[in-house]
């Protein structure tokens, strides 16, 4: 573990990652550069990478546009005290869709490769599955700071509040409760690109539970291997959404987590998916 300085004000580390520069680009790309906030592995925060390369791609489209999904691979691990580019090829503009590739890169080196896509406001047909019924946030207290792990502790600190419904040892789902600790400002696209960041908080975990382990089973190594998002409905994320993960299969190394998120009163936000490496020694 690396020693971190915690960060005092959280929304503003935040903002501060999303807030992507442009002004060093040399050519006429869409070229962004961004830093990182502390991690105690020293390693980039999934999440906040795929939120960077949102943010990146909103910026090359009008606001009339907003991302419905999201596929992109880890490639590598991404260090937090290097500055990291993100690259936006406009792949498509069409009537009703856009589509932007980004890759996000250390030192020349791509750590993240992915495209979303935009789509015009469409109300079009709908449906959508129900929330379970579990307590609600105020039902539900924060885990107390001995039982977090390391890097919990971390995001603790920052913009993220979390509260877990509890459930049984053993299975492969779980419930959390999540929201950005302050109140942000009504621009949508910043409130999506802050959903991505938060989709990747707590997803890996039901592959664990169903497997038995935890972040603090000896000589455990795990990565995000892949992420998707599929944004169904604007949701505020400084207000509670329930974030319900389960993992359908776990095999040869790989385990895949599937997410939902929903608000409050029951509206169902955005599904989510990522499979990560997990490893452990003399696991069979």
């Amino acid at each position: 573990m690396h020693d971190v300085d915690i960060p005092r004000d959280p929304i503003q580390m935040l903002r501060g990652v999303l807030a992507l520069d442009s002004s060093d680009a040399r050519t006429d790309e869409d070229i962004f550069v961004g830093t990182s906030h502390p991690m105690p592995s020293g390693r980039v925060f999934g999440g906040q990478v795929v939120a960077q390369c949102v943010t990146a791609a909103i910026r090359t489209l009008s606001d009339d546009r907003a991302p419905h999904s999201l596929h992109g691979y880890f490639l590598r691990p991404g260090d937090v005290r290097l500055p990291i580019t993100f690259a936006v090829d406009r792949i498509h503009d069409g009537r009703s869709f856009a589509r932007r590739r980004v890759q996000a890169y250390q030192e020349g080196v791509p750590i993240f490769s992915g495209i979303i896509s935009f789509q015009d406001d469409d109300p079009g047909l709908a449906h959508a599955v129900a929330m379970p019924d579990v307590p609600g946030p105020d039902e539900v207290g924060a885990a107390p700071e001995e039982e977090l792990r390391d890097a919990e502790r971390i995001l603790r600190a920052n913009p993220i509040e979390a509260r877990r419904v509890p459930i049984g040892d053993g299975l492969p789902h779980q419930a959390t409760w999540v929201r950005i600790r302050e109140r942000l400002e009504d621009d949508p696209a910043l409130h999506r690109a802050v959903l991505s960041y938060m989709s990747d908080f707590t997803i890996q975990e039901p592959t664990l539970r169903a497997l038995g382990i935890s972040w603090r089973t000896p000589g455990l190594k795990s990565a995000s291997l892949d992420h998707a998002i599929w944004w169904h409905r604007f949701a505020r994320v400084d207000e509670w959404l329930l974030y319900v993960a389960e993992s359908p299969s776990a095999q040869g190394g790989r385990g895949m987590n599937l997410g939902r998120l929903f608000t409050a009163d029951g509206e169902l936000v955005a599904t989510v998916a990522q499979e990560i490496m997990v490893r452990v020694p003399d696991a069979h």
